[in-house]
């Protein structure tokens, strides 16, 4: 089993947005990842999830605080596994074999075929990339001499995993409200207060962590970002300390717990005024990585269900010859591929802002996608479980297969870096500031112009239109609050389209594709149709894909 291999649609979208030389060795590595996640890491991660959770050792035999986390040994060697294949450490230095470094784009490749296998694992990954990102982006040279190569590290050097600690129990995703304090002491600030919910404690050696200094204003504009190493340096006072992990519905590979700051050592990264910005700048960047997780989730839950469906016979037939489970793999397959290819259209776009080469248009664009792409493919990770579940019917429940943990693990991915309300409003503060939906819907005209894009896609654009007029025209702030995600979601409907149409061109199981997405997406699911649009072309779009491996 491969999941690479298994995946043709990956191998295109690699082959698309990376330059020969970089394919050629990238296709060698995926090849070898893929086997790696869908063999052992996966084995390891149903361990990790069931008997091998992390724990907390709270206190050593003396009864002195030590606030440990225990992880399985499994869970070390996937750590060991990914880390040094270059998931966080190749966008930051050379590959080796290549001479020079990569990028987001292969970073993403890696994170979607790790998500299929471990997503819970895939969340330090993503926090020690948002580290990596902020300390190189906005740190100080000499916290770069420091730290940054151990967050990159490919096993040449001792590793550090990375977190980043926002959330405290009286604000969430009110992060103005925050009110750990950062007190001056010589070179360096000591930190008191607590973190409600800090994803990979006790696994990381740096912590990226908001807090306010002492005099300074209320709100987001008085957080500075602190570097917090997590053990204590020099014999000192370690004054970190975690008062329990959370018992969480899923993603239960990574330790998130509950930190008390007690006088712990850190150190001011970049302007102390702009701290709550650098912040949002990782977060983007994590939300780009949570669409990631989604869609391999996505995949793994339409692989389990297309695998079962051709095995599994019921009255006679297989599963996979009954007209209703052709539609549903059908619409699986359209949907996740369609996704798929709008997520790595994000990620190349994603290269260009995080590298500086990205202009105005192209930053206030990309962040208007990662808050559409975030919000729609978390929702659409927890319905494909669902179908997985159900095309599977009771055993789809049972601990046994993987359908369960993809269900669990795909809940929290519409919680993590802001639910849907949260993006909702990220889109109408984008709209308001920058006028991103004029930017939006411009583009897309310019391109169905050039594209056989349908009436129901053009009627999509006009309603567009005058929805946000109707939104920016509004004087009351509870008409445009209301009205934000529904834009949001007619946005990813134009957007997954275009991108759909552009994607057509690259052959006849593509051209199928995007047939079948389309239906799913413009037409009335509760119209007749006497065609069976999902069916006629369940061979080319499903059983092509298992017949070709």
């Amino acid at each position: 089993m491969n999941f690479y291999l298994d995946d043709p649609n990956l191998g295109r979208l690699l082959q698309k947005y990376l330059d020969p030389q970089f394919f050629e060795w990238a296709e060698k590595e995926c090849t070898e990842f893929g086997a790696m996640c869908a063999e052992e890491i996966d084995e390891r991660a149903a361990h990790t999830d069931r008997e091998g959770r992390p724990k907390l050792i709270k206190y050593n035999r003396y009864g002195e605080d030590v606030s440990k986390v225990w992880v399985n040994e499994g869970y070390l060697k996937t750590v060991e596994q990914v880390y040094n294949k270059g998931i966080v450490g190749y966008v930051h230095k050379n590959i080796p074999d290549l001479g020079r470094r990569g990028n987001y784009v292969y970073a993403f490749t890696q994170g979607y075929l790790l998500s299929q296998a471990e997503p819970g694992f895939y969340c330090p990954v993503t926090l020690t990339a948002a580290a990596a990102f902020l300390l190189d982006h906005y740190g100080s040279e000499e916290l770069k001499q420091a730290y940054l190569r151990q967050l990159i590290s490919t096993g040449e050097v001792e590793r550090f995993e990375g977190a980043t600690f926002l959330t405290e129990r009286q604000g969430g995703s009110d992060v103005g409200a925050n009110e750990t304090r950062a007190v001056a002491e010589g070179g360096h600030y000591r930190l008191y207060g607590e973190k409600y919910f800090a994803s990979n404690a006790g696994m990381c050696g740096v912590a990226m962590v908001l807090a306010r200094r002492e005099g300074v204003p209320s709100g987001t504009k008085g957080l500075s970002l602190f570097l917090v190493p997590w053990e204590k340096e020099n014999g000192e006072k370690h004054g970190i300390y975690i008062r329990r992990l959370k018992d969480k519905l899923g993603v239960r590979a990574v330790p998130s717990a509950e930190v008390v700051f007690d006088g712990a050592k850190a150190y001011l990264v970049g302007d102390p005024a702009k701290g709550f910005y650098y912040m949002m700048e990782a977060l983007n960047l994590s939300r780009v990585c949570n669409a990631v997780a989604s869609i391999g989730i996505m995949r793994r839950a339409y692989r389990e269900a297309r695998a079962y469906a051709l095995r599994r016979t019921a009255f006679g037939h297989r599963l996979a010859d009954y007209p209703m489970v052709k539609e549903t793999l059908v619409k699986m397959a359209a949907k996740q591929e369609v996704e798929t290819s709008a997520v790595f259209r994000l990620a190349r776009l994603f290269d260009r802002t995080a590298f500086g080469k990205a202009d105005k248009k192209e930053q206030i664009m990309a962040r208007l996608l990662i808050a559409l792409l975030k919000m729609e493919t978390a929702e659409q990770a927890i319905h494909f479980a669902h179908e997985a579940i159900e095309m599977h019917g009771g055993n789809g429940y049972i601990e046994d297969f993987v359908t369960p943990r993809l269900l669990r693990d795909a809940q929290v991915l519409t919680v993590w870096e802001g639910t849907a309300n949260i993006l909702g409003l990220e889109v109408l503060r984008l709209m308001r500031k920058f006028n991103a939906h004029e930017m939006f819907i411009k583009e897309m005209k310019r391109k169905t112009s050039v594209l056989q894009a349908g009436a129901l896609l053009s009627a999509g654009i006009e309603q567009l239109e005058e929805t946000c007029r109707f939104v920016m025209e509004a004087k009351d702030e509870a008409a445009q609050t209301y009205h934000c995600k529904r834009i949001a979601k007619q946005m990813v409907k134009i957007f997954e389209s275009v991108v759909a149409l552009e994607d057509a061109g690259t052959g006849e199981r593509q051209k199928s594709v995007v047939e079948a997405f389309l239906q799913l997406t413009w037409h009335d699911p509760l119209c007749i149709d006497p065609e069976m649009a999902f069916v006629k072309n369940f061979d080319e779009i499903v059983l092509e894909t298992v017949l070709g491996n």
